[in-house]
């Protein structure tokens, strides 16, 4: 091969990778906040949102008032939660259903000190959004339905944690000798 042959093989691959050049990321033109734009309405580029956007971290609506307890939205509240939550929070709320034993991990328990602590609209809202590793059930539960499942916990946490001087007294004298109700 000849000097000029070799010569314009290497200036033609010079200038071939030289074309290859991508722009990257910080060379794109944009508008940083709080910067003057003479294209956009009112010249700045924070503008205000089209009416209908809803932001991030936002609630499209608020969540419906919750129903009174009755016994038919608890009986609704524990169809659901057999269902659709015992599967991972079992069956009392303890969080080791049979997926858990199945090597899932463990949700929190519904009888920790700060989940009894937490008010419904808590566990209202965790089943519309989820958390951690539990996905939203905004598209598979009814918002009336969500609050039965709430009402429902309620009344699981009530069963494990109720102090025996406050239940009737046909209901004490039910319970075995002894034994110690928190």
């Amino acid at each position: 091969m000849t000097g000029r042959r070799m010569m314009a093989i290497v200036v033609s691959a010079l200038a071939a990778l030289a074309a290859c050049d991508q722009p990257e990321m910080r060379d794109q033109a944009k508008v940083e906040a709080y910067e003057t734009a003479s294209d956009l309405p009112g010249g700045l580029a924070e503008q205000p949102r089209p009416e209908g956007v809803v932001a991030r971290d936002e609630r499209i609506a608020p969540a419906p008032p919750r129903p009174e307890t009755t016994l038919a939205l608890l009986r609704r509240g524990r169809t659901l939660y057999n269902n659709i939550c015992a599967p991972c929070h079992s069956y009392t709320g303890d969080g080791r259903g049979m997926v858990v034993r199945r090597g899932f991990p463990p949700p929190p328990s519904f009888h920790t000190a700060a989940l009894r602590r937490a008010g419904g609209d808590h566990f209202y809202r965790v089943i519309t959004e989820g958390r951690g590793l539990m996905y939203a059930y905004a598209d598979r539960v009814a918002p009336e339905d969500r609050w039965a499942v709430v009402a429902y916990v309620r009344a699981l946490q009530l069963s494990q944690h109720v102090q025996a001087a406050s239940l009737p007294a046909a209901l004490r004298m039910r319970l075995p000798e002894g034994e110690a109700v928190q």
